[in-house]
């Protein structure tokens, strides 16, 4: 019997998009129902892009970015939002870096000369490196060396998985490449990757679209303009033998595993991919879950287990090479090798024996709530678009993906779960407080 299919519904987000004669690329997502803005830039380069002997130099430029501009000093930033009522940050992400800012609508020429003037240059002292990297050490302290399960998985499988230097190495940084960052380095990457050509601007909320178009070129337009480098191709072949290893985390206290899959490439065969996002919900999503059902509830094999697209978690922002993950806690004395055993037995039962009747329409169901939950935000609609009309060109495929996703059908899942042989995977096991 065919599974019953959801009944998705869809947005209609507007997006405008138009290119400044600098190269900067806009997208404009007008939306009147409340006084709020949403205000993202992106700019193409992330942890991937980082040279070797600069571990974590994506990140730390992201902080730079915050420490004073052409016409603004430090701090200034902080103040001008927070004086509005807005909120701001940034991110750095495999493929990209973000910064963003919710204001109130009346503030949107506040924020957009913020963000056009650290374009055109952040202030780039010996003082304020020195100052990161020191905040940067502390946050890789806080967030990964003295926290159980610091970094796992992200960053302790990709070596695992991974042969090169782009997409295995340790995108925190080591201490080492940090310290020895220098002040020609940050200008250099800044005249490197921070070119308008190279960057996408969202604006998402009240606003005009006419005023926003013109207060965009008053601000943005002088930006000196710089074309985007050209993109490294991070491709590599897929895994033929099964890798998997293990360390001890001595802060952790119970095992956990995570495994890794690669996966079609997102933008090339986005069709292709679409079925991998479904089958990492339909395997961990809720108690009705397979593997929740059968490794927590039944089993009691783990006390949690979760699946997801990409490294850092978001299946929709990520270019090739990209993978699924299942990751899992274990109780006190578990058995890995049994955890392993398990997922493959309901792997090859879902290719076999195909969905339960209302399994894949269940799924869908709560994946579209996710999506259209998530984008009801000015702030994250504004986001998604920027990096959609990055990667892909196509912002308004944010309205799609609730459908697409629902469209996926029960011989896709099941040819997906097929592909996730043994022999394909990267493993990392975390053995708690140095038991042997």
């Amino acid at each position: 019997m065919p599974t019953r299919r959801a009944r998705i519904p869809v947005t209609k987000y507007p997006a405008e998009r138009f290119s400044l004669d600098n190269g900067l690329r806009v997208v404009l997502t007008p939306d009147r129902s409340a006084p709020v803005i949403g205000v993202a830039v992106v700019y193409d380069v992330g942890i991937r892009s980082e040279p070797e002997g600069r571990t974590g130099f994506a990140h730390l430029f992201e902080h730079l970015m915050f420490q004073g501009s052409e016409n603004l000093e430090k701090l200034a930033h902080f103040r001008h939002v927070q004086g509005a009522g807005g909120t701001f940050n940034g991110s750095t992400h495999l493929d990209y870096t973000d910064y963003f800012e919710t204001l109130p609508s009346n503030a949107l020429e506040r924020a957009l000369f913020l963000e056009a003037d650290r374009m055109r240059g952040p202030r780039l002292t010996e003082e304020n490196l020195r100052n990161q990297v020191d905040v940067v050490k502390e946050e890789i302290r806080v967030n990964v060396l003295n926290r159980p399960y610091g970094g796992f998985p992200w960053l302790t499988l990709p070596p695992v998985m991974f042969d090169t230097f782009p997409n295995a190495h340790d995108g925190y940084g080591s201490f080492v490449d940090l310290e020895s960052a220098t002040v020609a380095d940050a200008a250099d990457f800044f005249r490197r990757y921070y070119a308008s050509g190279n960057a996408v601007l969202a604006v998402s909320g009240d606003i005009d679209v006419a005023e926003a178009t013109e207060l965009i070129g008053r601000h943005f337009g002088d930006v000196p303009a710089r074309p985007a480098p050209e993109r490294p191709d991070f491709t590599e072949p897929d895994l033929t033998v099964e890798r998997r290893t293990a360390y001890t985390d001595k802060l952790a206290p119970l095992p956990a595993v995570a495994s890794a899959w690669r996966v079609p490439d997102p933008l090339a065969d986005f069709a292709g991919y679409l079925p991998y996002v479904v089958l990492a919900e339909v395997l961990t999503d809720g108690d009705a879950s397979r593997l929740v059902e059968r490794l927590v509830l039944r089993d009691r094999a783990v006390t949690s287990v979760g699946g997801y697209l990409g490294f850092m978690g978001d299946p929709f922002d990520v270019r090739d090479p990209t993978a699924l993950l299942l990751q899992a806690h274990l109780p006190p004395g578990g058995d890995v090798d049994k955890v392993l055993r398990t997922v493959d037995e309901e792997l090859d039962r879902l290719a076999t024996d195909g969905l339960a009747d209302g399994e894949l329409g269940r799924t869908q169901a709560r994946m579209a709530t996710h999506l259209l939950r998530d984008t009801d935000a000015v702030l994250t609609r504004a986001l998604r678009m920027a990096v959609l009309e990055q990667q892909r060109g196509e912002p308004g495929l944010l309205n799609e993906l609730p459908r697409l996703v629902g469209e996926v059908t029960e011989e896709q899942v099941r040819a997906a779960a097929a592909t996730l042989r043994p022999e394909r995977r990267a493993s990392v096991e975390v053995i708690p407080g140095g038991a042997r």
